[in-house]
């Protein structure tokens, strides 16, 4: 059996995969664990698939890197088809352009073994930017999956539901115990990642939503570290601000996922009477600056998002329904 996979999901990924398996090649203290590398081509035009194949000409046998194409364009698709290729009891996802620190593996798998309710569990997240960063940007950081304290949290304890910051970790970095997504994730997630007329991502927040309602742990582990490359153009303010108004769209979903379905009612409309009260605020404190400030305009990006997002949902059910 297979301890341990770690499953590369990309899209045109030929520039960036060198780097993640040139990492992945030199991990240390992985001589007791069996692991494996997939690589989910998701459908991408360029020389993925051959830079794959050069890599896997000259790879340890140890621990072998699979490929595999995926035609169905959007991260969940490569998600799901991860789970059904990967053979390792863990899935550690990482992103095309997500550096693991040498220790990564076996920090990894020693956390999965020592946590054995733990369904899923997250990486402590650096960046590594092209360049500068807008003034404040620490206030949006988490949004671009960066960030990570230095002590191990539990995010579904009694004490972590009652603080006033309950985010769950991102997708990138991300260990998975397989047979908890297969037991509890649906085959078709309601977000599929970003696709050609939207960037509205919250499949991996919806995943573990699905995994924490079954009962299972969902922790973040500082012990594994990566490093995401963020180049110039995800900085730029119209990308950010797009980014922030796809994640406010993603919330009314996700929130609902929290609760039972007899509850929904009760607790959209605090919601959305919290979220236009948050903008008020924001607007009355951010407005002088909205032209200037990118981040204050990307705040109010992700308030505008949250208000529209019942609707916004209610839409693509609508759509689903009729196709």
């Amino acid at each position: 059996m297979v301890d341990l996979t770690v499953a590369i999901c990309t899209y045109n990924g030929e520039n960036r995969l060198p780097e993640v398996l040139n990492r992945l090649k030199n991990q240390s203290g992985t001589e007791d664990i069996s692991w494996e590398i997939i690589v989910i081509d998701n459908n991408s035009s360029d020389r993925t698939a051959q830079v794959v194949q050069t890599y896997q000409s000259d790879w340890p046998q140890a621990y072998p890197i699979k490929y595999f194409f995926e035609s169905q364009q959007g991260l969940s698709f490569a998600r799901e088809r991860a789970i059904k290729e990967a053979s390792g009891t863990f899935i550690g996802f990482l992103d095309d352009d997500n550096w693991p620190t040498p220790n990564w593996v076996a920090a990894a798998y020693a956390f999965g073994k020592a946590h054995p309710k733990a369904g899923a569990y997250g990486s402590q997240i650096h960046a590594e930017f092209e360049v500068s960063p807008p003034e404040n940007f620490k206030r949006i950081s988490r949004f671009l999956a960066i960030g990570g304290g230095k002590e191990p949290v539990c995010y579904t304890s009694s004490e972590y539901k009652h603080s006033y910051k309950k985010v769950l970790p991102p997708g990138a970095g991300l260990v998975i115990r397989r047979q908890a997504w297969i037991d509890s994730v649906p085959e078709q997630l309601f977000f599929r990642g970003r696709l050609a007329k939207s960037i509205v991502t919250a499949e991996d927040i919806e995943a573990l939503l699905h995994i924490r309602n079954a009962g299972w742990e969902i922790w973040y582990n500082p012990e594994m570290k990566i490093y995401h490359s963020i180049p110039k153009q995800r900085l730029e303010k119209e990308y950010l601000m797009k980014l922030l108004r796809s994640v406010g769209l993603s919330r009314h979903h996700t929130r609902m996922l929290g609760y039972p379905i007899w509850q929904r009612p009760f607790v959209f409309p605090v919601y959305f009477l919290n979220d236009i009260q948050k903008l008020i605020v924001h607007f009355l404190k951010y407005h002088n600056v909205w032209q200037t400030d990118v981040v204050a305009a990307c705040e109010r990006e992700l308030l505008i998002g949250s208000i529209i997002s019942p609707f916004y949902t209610y839409k693509i059910k609508l759509l689903k329904a009729k196709n």
